[in-house]
């Protein structure tokens, strides 16, 4: 069973246990544009206590300097290097690990944020927020002519999804010989400030299903993510706890990583799902209401 923190001390020895700090951010810091009530404090309070803060979030939909823009929209403290998203890790599979040719192309379904950093990371590619392919015209097999330099479809989340881009990336990866089928994360729902909505695992659902295939997914829980922050930042795995709201996205990625975890209940999971009979086999080490709890620590 995880450790239910509640009491000042065991917050106090939380944060002299662990020297870096890796947060979700959705669920975790806010919802939507709003904040989580003493998120902002915390993240004061463990910077004064010199410890380093990283943000590792799944959402896709905006690069890593647009996300930084939303941090100083919301008043938290945040640098571009302290942000790892998904699209960006992404981004550097497919230029670092895939080692795709520069004459090569990705086809994408998602949104400008993957657009941005695959081109901070010199990859080509079509598809995105292109206005030919965000179109709610029915799709014709007849006009479509098959780009063979497609090497590799990523699939994040999408607000402007349709059948277009689903028949497209269907064909690329049906038809053009090794051609990669990749996802930016599996989640299924996200939390928006109003409730949750379709995720991006949701949005690559379709093509799964038609093609027989699973993706290789590049966010959380997949090492990848880590791997990534890894090759930036040096940080010893045991004096590194993992926040999240999630249990197989943030909770299974720390584990996956050797590192501790620490569960909110501001986002996906409840407190019934971590202690009802037959309750999920992803034990986080420590539970906690909200993030907005450690603000005990700072009177000392």
């Amino acid at each position: 069973m995880p450790a239910h923190l509640t009491t000042r001390p065991e917050y106090s020895l939380l944060v002299d246990r662990y020297d870096t700090w890796m947060f979700d951010c959705d669920g975790v810091l806010w919802h939507g544009d709003r904040l989580i009530e003493g998120a902002v404090e915390v993240l004061e309070i463990l910077r004064k206590r010199g410890k380093r803060i990283l943000f590792v979030t799944n959402n896709a939909s905006k690069s890593r300097k647009s996300y930084k823009t939303k941090f100083d929209n919301l008043g938290v403290e945040a640098s571009v290097d302290e942000i790892y998203g998904s699209a960006y890790a992404s981004a550097v599979y497919i230029s670092s690990v895939m080692k795709l040719p520069k004459d090569k192309k990705v086809y994408v379904i998602g949104m400008a944020g993957i657009e941005e950093e695959l081109t901070e990371e010199g990859v080509s590619f079509i598809g995105g927020t292109d206005p030919a392919d965000c179109t709610l015209e029915p799709f014709s097999l007849s006009s479509f002519s098959l780009d063979p330099d497609v090497q590799a479809v990523l699939c994040g989340l999408d607000l402007s999804v349709n059948y277009t881009k689903l028949s497209k990336a269907f064909q690329y990866l049906s038809r053009n010989p090794g051609c990669q089928f990749l996802v930016t994360n599996e989640d299924s729902t996200f939390p928006s400030a109003d409730g949750l909505l379709p995720g991006a695992g949701s949005i690559s659902a379709p093509l799964r299903f038609a093609l027989e295939k699973d993706p290789i997914s590049i966010g959380k829980p997949a090492k990848t993510m880590l791997d990534c922050i890894q090759a930036k930042v040096k940080f010893d795995p045991e004096r590194t706890i993992m926040v999240g709201d999630r249990l197989n996205t943030d909770i299974l990625f720390g584990q996956a990583g050797g590192l501790a975890t620490l569960l909110v209940l501001t986002g996906i999971t409840s407190k019934q799902d971590v202690t009802r009979p037959n309750a999920s086999p992803i034990v986080p080490d420590y539970v906690t209401q909200s993030i907005g709890d450690l603000r005990v620590v700072g009177g000392q």
